[in-house]
């Protein structure tokens, strides 16, 4: 195999990559027995047909992409390797000689990770912030947590009103015409929640059990179904039962029954202290941010589009995974948003240039300052992994390389950056 390596514009680069007339021999013979069972010969039975029958038979191009399939991975591979470069991006592809009894030539363009030209990064000014925590914030905690313990009563004696918890069976019409989806039975709704379209909640106040009510609604001109988007409707609907929520008193008993405590006292500053150790969390996390910005803004880097791509993908995937993990996939969540994969990945982007910008200037502060992570801090690290994961240490150590190593150091390594620029940062 033979290399060439041409550097391209915006840090991008073109690895020329030839495989010898013998490696593409190879490579087709070995496609040939992979297939031979597949292709039907008169005359020969399953997979007994000689190859040169059948590259005469259907021409000599027959095994030519299962050949580059095999043989592409491989050589790009040990190129890449030897080329030396620091890539960035997964490689653009293009054949460029494929012909029996010659040599094998394909190109792979590739981003570069580029070069950082750092500004100032050490006495940077961020705002001085305090934090503070009001009565209405621990009061809103514990209404949420009056509201989890609350029970649900039936109610009979009056009309609905805004908060309450209908049962209703509703079917929808537009046009005159029923529609998919628009029926239910039993249907449990708060009111003022806002779960149904439009002002369907609001026509169910005053209304009794019993009553049979014409709900009219317009759907929104982005609804999810297009069908229906933009256009007016009629459900109607019949209240079947009113409940409420009945909160617990709150007082001392409530205290002890929610937490660890004796007094309602006790139990609202300890909500206090949370919301505080909380808020100093975000703080510390949105000054941090703030400073990094401010290191990206003061230097200098040309980011390759195929980087960007690349960051993009990964995120991407990584948000489909969680999607999944709720039991959906995304197309049904593309679906509920109204949103497409064009206008998603789109919206990834200004995300995925910050999330490179960051980690480019802050590998070259810890390269400029000279910082080295510890076998004692990665074995700190390993050890709360393990904890994470709920495994032990050695356990964890048999499943990662040395590669993941590296990677974990050189995380640790962008950590201790970020500790940095902070640290030299000026308040005022």
């Amino acid at each position: 195999m033979s290399l060439q390596v041409e550097k391209l514009e915006k840090n991008m680069a073109k690895l020329t990559i030839e495989a010898s007339a013998e490696e593409f021999e190879a490579a087709l013979e070995k496609a040939y027995l992979k297939n031979k069972n597949k292709i039907k010969v008169q005359g020969f039975r399953n997979g007994k047909a000689p190859r040169a029958l059948i590259e005469k038979m259907y021409g000599a191009s027959i095994f030519y992409e299962d050949a580059a399939n095999a043989l592409i991975p491989e050589a790009y591979a040990k190129a890449a390797d030897e080329s030396g470069l620091e890539i960035v991006s997964r490689p653009e592809i293009d054949v460029v000689q494929i012909e029996k009894g010659k040599s094998f030539i394909f190109t792979a363009e590739v981003a570069l990770k580029p070069e950082v030209k750092l500004g100032t990064y050490k006495g940077l000014k961020v705002e001085k912030k305090e934090v503070t925590v009001t009565e209405d914030e621990v009061m809103a905690r514990i209404n949420k947590e009056l509201e989890q313990n609350s029970r649900t009563i039936s109610v009979t004696d009056r009309a609905i009103q805004d908060g309450d918890i209908t049962v209703i069976d509703f079917e929808g019409f537009v046009d005159g015409e029923a529609f998919e989806g628009g029926k239910g039975e039993d249907y449990s709704l708060t009111i003022g929640s806002h779960s149904f379209i439009d002002t369907f909640e609001e026509q169910l106040i005053g209304k009794a059990i019993g009553d049979e009510v014409d709900v009219n609604v317009t759907f929104p001109e982005e609804y999810h179904a297009k069908e229906l988007a933009g256009k007016p409707a009629l459900f109607k609907v019949k209240i079947k039962e009113i409940k409420v929520k009945e909160l617990p008193a709150l007082d001392d008993d409530f205290a002890q029954d929610v937490s660890e405590f004796d007094t309602l006292d006790e139990y609202k500053e300890n909500i206090k202290a949370t919301i505080k150790e909380n808020k100093e969390k975000e703080l510390k996390t949105a000054k941090e941010n703030e400073l990094v910005d401010k290191v990206i803004e003061n230097a200098t880097m040309e980011i390759p589009d195929a980087m960007i791509n690349a960051q993009v993908n990964q995120m991407a995937e990584e948000f489909a995974q969680r999607v999944q993990y709720q039991g959906l996939s995304l197309e049904q969540y593309f679906q509920f948003t109204g949103m497409d994969s064009q206008k998603f990945i789109e919206s990834l982007r200004p995300q995925a240039l910050k999330r490179i910008q960051s980690r480019l200037v802050l590998e070259a502060v810890a390269k400029a300052e000279k910082i080295e992570v510890s076998e004692e801090e990665l074995e700190k690290e390993l050890g709360e992994m393990a904890s994470m994961y709920q495994m032990e240490v050695d356990k964890l150590k048999e499943l990662i390389g040395e590669k993941e190593k590296e990677q974990i150091k050189a995380d640790i390594a962008v950590q201790k950056a970020v500790d940095l620029i902070v640290e030299k940062s000026k308040e005022v």
